[in-house]
């Protein structure tokens, strides 16, 4: 027969053991869990840093207009309207083969794409011509040195295209009327051009908006 004393040493190695597997346990546990926070740290971070990144591409890659011209001008209304665009500060490239121009004018709204743009309906096709360019880069804005020229052609139903690339849409807009442009670069950042034709315009070739 084993006394008390006998078995302690036994009943303090089935302690001990016991012990050591739960804190084991609570080591995976603690491990699992550690992982589990630091992959969803990591996918909370690129997620951040992909919209933060989007949001300053949005907010920097925008185009300024430099000036508004129409031309084409017939019975007192304005047929083709030009705007010279160039890069804002700070803005990587541009391209504006995959910028979309909305007019809203007094005869409705329209979207256009560039003229070699692909898939789409749109209501037209503006063509896009060079102003400045040292290094031939258009249709993308790469500097801020450089001037494109973008071109809309209104009148949709006319019998010739004036602009080459262009296709008409809409109406032409009158003495007096006001048109708004929004021109929108594939990052999302958006351009608004409010333009108004002059009350005369007759005796001119050119006038601006």
């Amino acid at each position: 027969m084993y006394s008390l004393n006998d078995q302690a040493p036994d009943d303090r190695g089935q302690v001990g053991i016991g012990t050591l597997i739960v804190f084991i346990a609570m080591v995976l546990v603690a491990a699992i869990a550690a992982g589990v926070l630091i992959n969803t740290a990591g996918f909370l971070q690129s997620g951040a840093e992909a919209t933060g990144q989007g949001a300053s591409d949005a907010t920097s890659n925008r185009i300024q207009v430099v000036s508004t011209t129409g031309t084409d001008l017939d019975n007192s209304t304005v047929g083709v309207v030009s705007l010279v665009v160039k890069a804002g500060p700070g803005a990587s490239n541009i391209d504006l083969e995959t910028t979309t121009v909305q007019w809203v004018g007094p005869n409705g709204s329209f979207y256009q794409l560039a003229e070699n743009s692909t898939g789409g309906n749109p209501d037209g096709y503006f063509a896009v011509a060079t102003v400045q360019d040292s290094d031939g880069s258009s249709p993308v804005l790469n500097d801020q040195e450089d001037r494109l020229k973008i071109q809309l052609e209104l009148g949709e139903g006319d019998n010739e295209t004036l602009i080459d690339g262009a296709e008409p849409f809409g109406s032409e807009i009158g003495e007096g009327e006001s048109a708004t442009i929004r021109i929108t670069t594939a990052s999302g950042s958006q351009t608004t051009e409010e333009i108004l034709v002059p009350e005369t315009i007759s005796g001119t070739t050119a006038v601006r908006l």
